[in-house]
């Protein structure tokens, strides 16, 4: 019995688009928290966002680094 494969495109693309989700995901953090500063800071909400933004960026330019080494390599 052979075991069914997924061809390379839309392995890539599968593991690209979940990428591209976090950087929007970031993009609307940071959009939220330029929008509602002055409701963040009195409401003392401030700190939780930018500790959401700031586990996040790294996050997101860690896994694009590994995406772009794998496939460089070929095993992507």
């Amino acid at each position: 019995m052979q075991q069914p494969t997924i061809s390379p495109k839309v392995l890539r693309l599968l593991v690209i688009f979940p990428n591209v989700m976090s950087y929007i995901l970031l993009f609307g953090v940071v959009v939220y928290i330029r929008t509602n500063l002055e409701m963040l800071k009195a409401t003392d909400g401030l700190t939780m966002w930018l500790i959401i933004a700031a586990v996040l960026g790294p996050i997101s330019l860690y896994t694009t680094f590994s995406i772009v080494k794998r496939i460089k390599n070929g095993t992507l």
